[in-house]
């Protein structure tokens, strides 16, 4: 089966024209991203109640990917403790290669079809947990074997993909396809597949972060004070919400440690 993912661009002679050509171009197949997700909004729903529930009743989420698609997942997981204030290993990132494969690709290991039910074996995956494999291709053998595997347990399985009927998709409970078309470097998955699956991915766990109560009104209630930054957007979120001066604010949120306890203990 052709995938999309690997159909020649519609564009060639790519080294022949201008910097301004380039970038516009580029600019023009991006904008087409948006419209693809959105096609794939009533599968996204169905894979974020099935996530609420279980997360709800204890359990957690894994990301698993190789290359591009994994390093997507482990941003993904990595920013839930600092934004939303829930505690490190609910949402868990995994990349075929290990931790090193972040920073530099590591030559076949998306290749292995058992590698990765062994890197969820490690987290001591069970039922109550959720894990979406990630791959542009929908073919990556690291991943269809872990969600195989997970299938084999009856773990509930999510995949995002940017081919049609894939073999990621034939092991997944909740699939997502978002159907980007070619990219403009031909075979480039880094580009408008990339920018899909990050969409997508930030509206899983925005969305199941909200429904699990880790929002109020519109602010980060929960998120980790790790900056300055922070700091201050915390103590203007208290100025608006309590009425005070940012002297009392501040000195109300560095007590507390979080705009919730805050809200919470000014409130009493």
């Amino acid at each position: 089966m052709n995938k999309i993912t690997e159909s020649d661009s519609k564009y060639d002679h790519l080294e022949k024209m201008s910097v301004k050509k380039l970038l516009t171009k580029i600019n023009k197949e991006d904008k087409t991203v948006p419209d693809a997700v959105k096609k794939a909004i009533p599968a996204i729903e169905k894979m974020v109640k099935a996530i609420v529930k279980k997360m709800k009743d204890g359990g957690r989420l894994f990301y698993i990917g190789a290359g591009t698609s994994g390093r997507l997942g482990i941003v993904d997981a990595s920013e839930i403790p600092p934004t939303f204030g829930l505690e490190h290993g609910k949402v868990i990132g995994i990349i075929a290669g290990g931790d090193g494969a972040i920073r530099k690709a590591v030559e076949f290991a998306e290749d292995d079809t058992e590698q990765g039910w062994k890197d969820l074996l490690s987290h001591k995956i069970n039922k109550k947990d959720v894990v979406i494999g990630i791959a542009a291709s929908g073919g990556t053998p690291y991943v269809v074997g872990a969600l195989k595997h997970c299938q084999e347990n009856k773990i509930i399985t999510g995949a995002i993909t940017c081919n049609k009927h894939s073999a990621i998709v034939e092991h997944a409970d909740y699939p997502i396809e978002v159907i980007v078309g070619p990219e403009f470097v031909t075979g480039s998955t880094r580009m408008k597949s990339g920018t899909a699956q990050k969409l997508v991915l930030n509206m899983i766990s925005t969305t199941v972060m909200i429904q699990l109560g880790r929002i109020k009104g519109n602010k980060m209630v929960d998120m980790q004070l790790t900056n300055n930054k922070l700091i201050d957007r915390g103590t203007k979120m208290l100025m608006k919400s309590l009425g005070i001066n940012e002297k009392e604010a501040n000195k109300l949120l560095k007590k507390h440690g979080s705009v919730r306890k805050a809200l919470a203990n000014k409130s009493k």
